[in-house]
C-alpha cells in the first residue's frame, strides 16, 4: 500500500473541506463566544462564525476528523442516493446554489479516490498462468507454421524463383521461430527462469514482452524501441523489464495525477454546449466531478463483486457496463434540462469523448510514471 499517496488523498479531502465551512452539529449553545468575546444566539457565533459550544473529548476529536475529510454527517446520505439515482437533479441544485444539504463535489471526490487506492490496494494480485496452457498453444502454432511452410514449398515448384523462394524463407524463419519460443516455454517448465520471475506469471510475461525488443521489432506509442534505441520507447521498455517496480511507479503516478480527469473532461463537456447560454465551465466543472465520482464508485463496486465470486463479478460487471450510457443520460437531461433527443445524443457524444480522455489520462500517465 502507497501511504504517500493515501496521505496526499487524505490531504486533498481537507483542503477541500477547508473552501467550504462545514455546518455539523455544534452542541450545546452558550451565551458568549469562546474566541472573540461576542454575545452569542444559537450555535455559532453571527461575528466570527466559531461554535458556540467547545467539544473537550476524544470521541469528538474522531468525529472531527471525519468531518473535516468528507463533512461526515447527514449530508452523505442525501448525496450517495441522488448521485446513483438522479444524478442531474444533483448536479441542478448544486450549481443553482442549494448546497447546503449536500456534499461538494470536489470533497466527494477526493475522498472516493482515497477510498478507491486504499480498497484496491488490498486486492489480491492476478493469478499466475499455468504454462501447460501456453506451450500447448504453442505447439499448435508451431504445427500450423510447418504446414503453411509445406505448402509454400509445394507452390514453388509450380512457381518462378523470386517471389517464391522469398516466401519460402519468410516461412522457414516462422518456424524457426515457433520452435525457439516452444523450447523456451518448455525449459521454464524444467528448470524455472534466471531471473527468478514465477514461470507463467504477469510479471514474467511483462518482462518477456519488453525483452522481445532485441531486433528493435517492437514499438510503443509510435516510438520504435530496440535493445539501442533511445527516447521515450524505449525508456519504457527498459523499466518494464522490472515489471513490479514499473507497475508499483504507474501506481504512484495515478494516485498523485487523477485529478488530471476532471481538466481533461470538462473542455470535451463544453464543446457540446458551445451554443447553449447559461452554461458555465463551473457547472460542468460540477457535473464531472459528480460522474467521475459515481464511476469510480461503480469500479470498486465492480472490483470487489469479481473479487469474492466469479459468477457474481461477471454480472455486476455487466450490470455496471449498462448502467454506465444511463446514468450519463440521466445526469445530461437533468443537470441541463434537455429534451430527451438533445439528451441522447449528447450522450452518445460524451461516451465517445470519454474514451478520448482515458486514451489521453493512459498516456500522460505513462508519459509521468515511466517515460523519463
Amino acid at each position: 500500500m502507497d501511504l504517500e499517496a493515501v496521505g496526499g488523498a487524505v490531504t486533498g479531502g481537507l483542503v477541500a473541506a477547508a473552501i467550504e465551512r462545514p455546518t455539523g452539529e455544534a452542541g450545546e449553545a452558550h451565551h458568549t463566544c469562546s474566541d472573540c468575546g461576542s454575545e452569542t444566539q444559537g450555535n455559532f457565533c453571527s461575528n466570527c462564525g466559531q461554535p458556540t459550544h467547545v467539544h473537550r473529548t476524544l470521541l469528538h476529536l474522531g468525529e472531527e476528523l471525519l468531518h473535516g475529510v468528507m463533512h461526515f454527517d447527514a449530508r452523505i446520505w442525501r448525496t450517495l442516493p441522488l448521485l446513483a439515482l438522479n444524478p442531474g437533479r444533483l448536479t441542478r441544485e448544486w450549481v443553482e446554489g442549494r448546497r447546503t444539504r449536500y456534499v461538494s463535489p470536489l470533497a466527494i471526490f477526493l475522498f472516493t479516490l482515497f477510498v478507491m487506492f486504499f480498497a484496491l490496494s488490498f486486492m489480491p494480485h492476478p493469478e499466475s498462468t499455468p504454462l501447460q496452457g501456453d506451450i500447448a498453444e504453442q505447439r499448435q502454432e508451431l504445427a500450423e507454421a510447418e504446414a503453411a511452410l509445406v505448402e509454400t514449398r509445394t507452390q514453388l515448384t509450380a512457381e518462378s524463383a523470386g517471389a517464391g523462394r522469398m516466401a519460402v524463407e519468410m516461412a522457414e524463419q516462422l518456424v524457426v521461430k515457433r520452435r525457439e519460443d516452444l523450447a523456451h516455454l518448455e525449459q521454464e517448465l524444467r528448470d524455472g527462469r534466471t531471473d527468478g520471475l514465477k514461470p507463467g506469471s504477469w510479471q514474467s510475461s511483462i518482462k518477456d514482452l519488453a525483452e522481445g525488443n532485441s531486433a528493435g521489432k517492437l514499438t510503443v506509442m509510435g516510438h520504435k524501441a530496440g535493445s539501442e534505441g533511445h527516447g521515450f520507447g524505449a525508456t519504457v521498455l527498459k523499466k518494464l523489464q522490472n515489471p513490479d517496480l514499473a507497475v508499483y511507479k504507474l501506481q504512484q503516478t495515478m494516485y498523485k495525477f487523477a485529478f488530471l480527469l476532471v481538466p481533461l473532461s470538462i473542455p470535451f463537456v463544453a464543446l457540446l454546449f458551445l451554443w447553449r447560454r447559461g452554461s458555465t465551465l463551473y457547472d460542468h466543472g460540477v457535473f464531472v466531478l459528480y460522474s467521475l465520482t459515481f464511476m469510480a464508485m461503480l469500479l470498486m463496486t465492480m472490483v470487489l463483486a469479481a473479487t469474492l465470486n466469479s459468477v457474481l463479478g461477471g454480472l455486476v460487471i455487466f450490470a455496471g457496463l449498462l448502467a454506465i450510457p444511463v446514468h450519463v443520460f440521466v445526469q445530461l437531461k437533468g443537470a441541463y434540462s434537455l429534451s430527451i433527443f438533445s439528451a441522447l445524443w449528447r450522450a452518445a457524444a460524451l461516451l465517445v469523448f470519454c474514451n478520448i480522455v482515458i486514451g489521453l489520462f493512459v498516456t500522460a500517465i505513462v508519459y509521468l510514471g515511466l517515460g523519463h
